[in-house]
């Protein structure tokens, strides 16, 4: 079994910053991709960011140049660095991961439970 861990939300003032963390535990193989997506209430799931085991990232339209989103391989964690936020990014915050568990290398895929994002105008 594969939990997610996320940490880091908050409420803060448009323009300011946060970090998201979101640990991966359990019997793991490898982590072959991370998503970061966020949700606000009778709106469904969004992609906001995402990172291969290469480090290939994509982000969508409305955060580039604002989010950078990283990953600890050693330390199976992603982040989610968010600069000039804005009250519009305002959403509970769901990381995902895509991998391989250790003992048969079968694929898993798991969600956090989710973290709170509140940006204050």
């Amino acid at each position: 079994q594969v939990l997610l861990e996320e940490s880091g939300g908050g409420l803060v003032q448009s323009g300011e910053s946060l970090r998201l963390s979101c640990t991966a535990s359990g019997s793991i193989f490898s982590i072959e991709a991370w998503g970061w997506y966020r949700q606000t209430p009778g709106k469904g799931r969004e992609l906001v960011a995402g990172i291969t085991r290469l480090g290939n990232a994509n982000y969508t339209e409305s955060v580039k140049g604002r989010f950078t989103i990283s990953r600890d391989t050693a330390k199976n964690t992603v982040y989610l660095q968010m600069d000039a936020l804005k009250p519009e990014d305002t959403a509970v915050y769901y990381c995902s991961a895509v991998g391989r568990l250790r003992d048969d290398r079968r694929y898993f895929s798991e969600w956090g439970h989710g973290t709170l994002v509140t940006v204050s105008s």
